[in-house]
Formats: structure tokens, sequence, C-alpha cells
């Protein structure tokens, strides 16, 4: 009976182990490196490039010759021929009748061998290839600036942990002193020290608090799982986040703007001037090198071997030259909206940067406050409980300035985690967020 509750006890805390939580230490820059390695996003954008590059070699064979061989073997069952040329033979041969000297046809065999090289195709082929090439690089740079919006979406979720885990610390410190407060208050009211109604508010804001903390848990278990989910980790996974990550305020001192999805847009540009060539082709020719070679073996009738040819093969579609017009000025039209296209999120991004810019100078600014502010509420509150316990004010006035002193911790420790959010926007908005992390965009 010993025996069978150990082995229950041992397979219950494996189960149960199984279900436990993964701790893990996490930096910020662990965390992009491995959403730029395992999110569904990085992932696609790579894959993207991939086939683009395999639509480029396809597009580059039309570029070699067609080369077809062939070969065919018939069976004739007793044809019925009427020769209209007199084959009548009085010394008939093997295969062939007394009576008119026609062949005993039953069977054909055929080989045939074509090579057919393109020569000039109104340089729809080169210019096929080109508008391959600048359709890659312009996926290759869209691949980057997803990468971009990996990252920051990353830091997004990441400083958003970290301002819900500092906020459960704070709240977790303050319900520590307002429990004990209650404690004191109790005792102060079973000697008749306190008011009932003193008591009760002091139990109400400790009531507070704690509601307060389950909401920050909550916030904190979310963005935990949204934080795993998104890097492709174990769902039970819970971060610990070094708060040295945001120990020095960082800088921008660099004017260098390198959007690569308006590099990409240009790429694009390129590629659509290139198909405004390929549907001009249409007004052209299409000349080939054409060869071949053929052996026949009709039995008992005809044998054809080493019947090679060589020639120019040329082939105009008049029709096109009417069909193409239309088609021509519809490339025109697409490249021209590309050039609107182009201005426009040039100018966005102009718009973007300067709108960073701000944001992150006020983020700057909003830390002086928050410093002064801490300090400020902190100072309060001494001297508030400096006057409660000389009687001087009432309870509301000291709770009252514990939440405002709480508020000010908190809105500090936010603060700083605001300006790293707000520089890496910056960064992004110029362009320049993975290579903060030295990280290449292939």
């Amino acid at each position: 009976m010993k025996r069978k509750f150990l082995l229950l006890a041992v397979c219950l805390f494996i189960g149960l182990s199984g279900f436990s939580q993964q701790h893990k230490t996490l930096s910020l820059e662990e965390a992009v490196g491995v959403a730029l390695s395992n999110s569904d996003d990085a992932k696609l954008a790579e894959t993207s490039i991939k086939t683009a590059s395999e639509e480029l070699k396809v597009t580059k064979n039309s570029q070699y010759p067609d080369v077809s061989i062939s070969g065919q073997y018939q069976y004739l069952t007793s044809p019925d021929i009427d020769l209209q040329l007199a084959l009548g033979n009085p010394n008939p041969t093997e295969g062939e009748t007394q009576e008119t000297g026609t062949p005993d046809i039953n069977q054909i065999l055929l080989g045939q061998a074509s090579v057919s090289m393109p020569i000039f195709s109104g340089f729809k082929i080169r210019n096929a290839i080109n508008a391959g090439k600048n359709n890659l690089e312009a996926v290759a740079l869209q691949a980057a600036s997803t990468k971009e919006k990996i990252a920051l979406k990353t830091i997004d979720i990441y400083l958003n942990l970290y301002k819900a885990q500092q906020m459960v610390d704070a709240i977790k410190e303050n319900l520590k002193s307002a429990k004990q407060r209650v404690r004191d208050f109790s005792a102060m009211e079973d000697n008749g020290l306190l008011a009932r109604n003193d008591l009760l508010k002091a139990q109400l804001q400790e009531s507070n608090i704690e509601l307060s903390l389950q909401e920050a848990q909550k916030n904190v278990r979310i963005l935990n799982y949204r934080l795993a989910t998104f890097l492709k980790m174990p769902e039970n996974t819970t971060f610990k986040l070094p708060t040295e990550t945001f120990a020095i305020t960082p800088s921008v001192e660099t004017t260098q703007i390198d959007r690569a999805d308006i590099a990409a847009l240009d790429y694009k540009k390129q590629a659509s001037e290139n198909n405004v060539k390929m549907a001009k082709a249409a007004y052209y020719p299409s000349i080939a090198m054409l060869g071949g070679y053929v052996a026949l073996d009709v039995k008992n009738a005809l044998t054809i071997s080493n019947a090679m040819n060589i020639g120019v093969g040329v082939s105009y579609d008049l029709s096109d030259i009417f069909k193409a017009k239309n088609e021509v000025k519809l490339a025109q039209h697409k490249a021209e909206e590309l050039e609107y296209h182009i201005s426009k999120a040039k100018d966005e991004v102009k718009i973007q940067v300067e709108n960073a810019k701000e944001e992150y100078q006020l983020a700057l600014n909003k830390d002086e406050v928050y410093t002064q502010s801490q300090k400020q509420a902190e100072e309060n509150y001494r001297i508030v409980k400096d006057k409660y316990d000389n009687g001087l004010v009432d309870t509301n006035d000291l709770l009252e300035a514990d939440v405002d002193q709480l508020q000010a911790k908190i809105n500090k420790t936010n603060s700083k985690a605001d300006i790293s959010l707000k520089y890496y926007q910056l960064l992004q908005a110029k362009g320049l967020l993975t290579n903060k992390f030295n990280i290449k965009n292939n």
C-alpha cells in the first residue's frame, strides 16, 4: 500500500511538472533577435524573397533555346494504296506484289529533333529579365522594411510587459504599507484612539489596492502570453525582464534616413518602366534561329536519314500592332501611378520622422517632470504623515498623499520605458532600427 501511494505521488509530480511555467530571462536585444528569426511575419518575408528569386530564374529560361526530340512507331494493317505513278515491276522484290509492284507497307518509323534559338523579340526577353531583377530587389527591400516593423512590434510588447511588471512590484510594495496601516488603525480603534470611520477608509483603500494588483497581474499574464506566442515560444513561458535595459537614456544624433520601403518603391518603378518596354515589343517581329534533324523509315517504301535543316524563322503578328497600343498605355499609366505613390510615400516618411522626433522629445520632457513629481510626492507624503501623527490633518489627506506617491512612482517607471519606445519608433521611422541591434537584412 505504501509503495502504491509513493508511485502515485511520483506520477502526480511528473504530471504537474509538465504543466509548470517556464521562466526565462530575456533582454530586449534577445527578444528582437528571436522575433526576426521565429515569427511568422519574418518567415513570410524570407519566403517572399525566395519566391521572387525563383520567378527570376523562370524568366531567364526564356533566353535559352528550345530543344525537343520526338519519335514515333506506327503499325499499319494492310492499307489500300492507290498510287498514281506506274510502279509495275516484272521482277517484284520481297515486299512487292507481282501484279502492280505496290510496296507492302505495314509500319512507319519517324524520329526528329528541333532547336529554336531566340535572336530578337523586340527586347521583350531582356526587359522581362530586368523587370524580374528589379522586382527581386524590391521584394528584398520590402522584406527588410517588414523586419523593421517586426522589431518595433516586439519592442512595443516587450516594453508594455516591462511596465506591467514594474507596476505589479510598485502596487505590491504599496499594498504592504496599506496592510500595515490597517493593522495600526485597528489597534488604535480598539484602544479608542481612532474613529471607526477612519479605519473603514483605510480598509477600503487596501481593498482598492488589492483590486489594482489583480488588474496589473492580469495585464502581465496577457502580455507574457502575447510575447511568448509572437516569439514562437511555449505559451506558459514567463519572462523576467532586466531593468538595466533602460538605465541609459539613448540619444539621437544622426539625420540619416534609409527607409527600405521607399527604396523598394524605386525598384518597383524601374520594373514598371521595363513593363512598358515589354509592351512595346509587340511592335517588332520575332526572329529565331531554327535547326532540325529528321529520320524516316516507311518499310518497303521509303527511307530518309541525315535530313538536317538550319535556317531563320520570322514571325510578325500584325494584330498585335493594334492591340499593343492599349497595352502600352496601360503599362505607362501604371508606371505613372507608381510615381505618385512614391512621392506620397516620401512625404509621409518626412511627416513620420518629424512626428517621431517630437514624440521622443516630449518623452524626455515628461521624464524630467515625473522625476520632480516623484520627489515632490514622496516629500508631500512624509509631511502629511508627520502632520497626521500630530493630529493636524485627517485620514483623507493621508490616504490621498499615499495614492499620489504611488501614482508618481508608476509614472516615473513608465517614463523610462516610454523614452526607449519613442527612441525606437524614431529609428524605425528613419529605417535604422534593425541596424541598432546589429541585425543585417539579407
